[in-house]
C-alpha cells in the first residue's frame, strides 16, 4: 500500500505535536505535511525531509491553506487525512472579554478549520475518498459560563462537522469531529499559571494526556464515526446539560466551587503560585 498522506495543524507544541511524532514513528506509512503559527516551534521540533513538508501556517488565512494544499498535491498527489487540530483559548467572562477576542477565538477556533476542511473536502471529494478529523472540546458540546466564546466556537465547529460528514459520507469522504475534556497542554499550563473563576468549569472533569488524543486518533482513521467524545460519560453528562441549560442555574455555584477546588490542588501538587 502506498504511504498516507496527512496534514496537521497546530503541530508545534501539544496534541498536534504529539500525534506528528507518534505517525513520524511509523515510518514510510505516512507522509506528513505539518504546519503551525509558530514556525520557528514547528521546525524546532521536526526536520522537514523527503516525507515532511513544514509550513507555517496561520490556519485563519485562506491563502495559507490554499498555498500549503498547492504544495502538497504538487508533491505527493494527493491528501488522505486532515487532522484539525490548531486552536486556541481566552477564558474570561463575557463582558470582560475584548472584542477583539470574539474574533480572535471564531477565527481561529471555527472560521480557520472550516476554511481548510472546505479546501481539503474539495480535494477529497475529487479522489473519491479522504478522512477529516476536527478537534472540538466538550465545552462546545453545552454552555460554559467564564469560556462563552470558546464553548460557541466548538459548538459551531462540531455542528458543522456533524453536517459535512452526513453531506460527504456517500461520495467516499468521512469527517469525525473528537470533543475532549481537559487536556494537559501548554494550554492548561497558562491555566495553571494566571486562570481564576472564569477557567473552574474546565476542572470539574478529568484531565487527560495527549496519549488519550492519540488513543481517539487512531480510533477514528479505523472505524470513521461522526463523534467522538471523550470520556465518553463526560459527553452524556454535557449532551444532558445541553438538553436542559436551565440545570446550570442551579449546578453552577457548585460546579465552579468543586472546579477551583480542583485548580488549587493541581497547582500545588505542580508547584505553581498563580499571578496576574
Amino acid at each position: 500500500m502506498s504511504p498516507k498522506v496527512v496534514l496537521i495543524t497546530g503541530a508545534a507544541s501539544g496534541i498536534g505535536r504529539h500525534w506528528a511524532s507518534v505517525l513520524l514513528a511509523r515510518g514510510d506509512k505516512y507522509r506528513l505535511v505539518l504546519t503551525d503559527v509558530d514556525e520557528a516551534g514547528l521546525r524546532a521540533a521536526f526536520s522537514a525531509g523527503e516525507g515532511v513538508l513544514l509550513h507555517g501556517m496561520d490556519v485563519r488565512s485562506a491563502e495559507q491553506w490554499q498555498r500549503v494544499l498547492d504544495e502538497t498535491l504538487a508533491k505527493y498527489g494527493r491528501l488522505d487525512y486532515l487532522f484539525n487540530i490548531a486552536g486556541g483559548g481566552r477564558p474570561a467572562f463575557f463582558l470582560q472579554q475584548p472584542l477583539e477576542n470574539i474574533h480572535w477565538i471564531l477565527d481561529v477556533n471555527l472560521k480557520g478549520p472550516l476554511i481548510g476542511m472546505k479546501l481539503a473536502g474539495e480535494i477529497m471529494l475529487q479522489q473519491g475518498q479522504g478522512h477529516i478529523i476536527n478537534v472540538a472540546s466538550l465545552a462546545g458540546l453545552s454552555p460554559t459560563p467564564g469560556n462563552a466564546l470558546y464553548s460557541a466556537a466548538k459548538g459551531g465547529l462540531r455542528n458543522a462537522s456533524l453536517a459535512a460528514a452526513i453531506e460527504w459520507r456517500k461520495k467516499g469522504v468521512a469527517v469525525t469531529v473528537i470533543s475532549p475534556d481537559l487536556v494537559d497542554t501548554p494550554i492548561m499550563q497558562r491555566h495553571l499559571e494566571s486562570g481564576g473563576p472564569e477557567v473552574a468549569l474546565t476542572y470539574t472533569g478529568v484531565t487527560l494526556t495527549v496519549h488519550d488524543l492519540e488513543h481517539a486518533f487512531w480510533k477514528a482513521m479505523h472505524k470513521r464515526p461522526l463523534e467522538i467524545n471523550i470520556p465518553r460519560w463526560r459527553g452524556w453528562l454535557t449532551k444532558l446539560n445541553h438538553a436542559f441549560p436551565a440545570l446550570m442555574l442551579v449546578l453552577y455555584e457548585p460546579m465552579k466551587r468543586r472546579g477551583l477546588k480542583r485548580l488549587e490542588k493541581i497547582r500545588q501538587e505542580r508547584g505553581i503560585t498563580p499571578h496576574d
